[in-house]
């Protein structure tokens, strides 16, 4: 915060004839009652709040409803085959993954623990997927041991076509900055769902850098 200095500069005062002091003290007088502002009238206090609504529609952000019941069904241990593209033109190298999903906090939310090999080397990460009741939308996020940030997505879910698109921001390791992403994950079948991966490429454009089909191990 920046502190300003204030200076205060006396001002010398003349007095002129004694006959003309008691003219100006009236003057100053009848000046400094002309001037003097009305009392402030006390503002009106705050509307009391409608503690029967606000609990009600804590209530309904806080208790698991559908959407988490669809979540639900993403628990398991899924194992799949992985494709990822380092270029939109190259071919994809080709690897097995687990991911381990699990619901905790009464339902409210998923965490998945994903282990498997991008372009050859050791990928671990966690997911947590959320459906926040009060924004009508599912929430993400994702972290792994290939970088230092946090992925944030938001979207729908689709029950015709069984597809969940999310969408939101990664870093970009070369700017620093914000780079857009995107998932698609289609529940095929309870024991089958297909996942993609979107993400700006080197020319900027939008490309498919990951796709797996996954089936949960019985």
């Amino acid at each position: 915060m920046k502190h300003v200095t204030l200076a205060l500069c006396a001002s010398s005062i003349l007095f002129f004839a004694c006959n003309n002091n008691g003219e100006k003290t009236e003057t100053a007088k009848a000046d400094s009652l002309t001037n003097e502002q009305p009392a402030a009238k006390d503002a009106a206090p705050a509307a009391a709040p409608d503690t029967a609504a606000m609990n009600k529609a804590w209530m309904e952000f806080a208790t698991p409803g559908d959407m988490h019941k669809w979540m639900e069904k993403t628990n398991g241990t899924w194992e799949g085959d992985v494709s990822s593209w380092m270029a939109a033109d190259a071919p994809p190298a080709i690897s097995k993954a687990v991911n381990v999903q699990s619901s905790v906090l009464g339902g409210r939310y998923v965490i998945g623990k994903f282990t498997g090999s991008m372009m050859g080397a050791p990928l671990e990460g966690m997911s947590t997927m959320g459906y926040d009741n009060a924004k009508k939308m599912f929430t993400s996020t994702w972290v792994d041991n290939m970088g230092t940030g946090i992925v944030h997505m938001t979207g729908t879910y689709n029950e015709a076509t069984k597809t969940l698109s999310l969408k939101g921001h990664q870093t970009d390791f070369m700017t620093g900055k914000d780079g857009d992403i995107r998932e698609e994950m289609v529940m095929i079948d309870d024991n089958t769902y297909k996942m993609t991966m979107y993400g700006s490429g080197m020319d900027g454009k939008e490309m498919k850098f990951m796709e797996g089909t996954f089936k949960k191990k019985k």
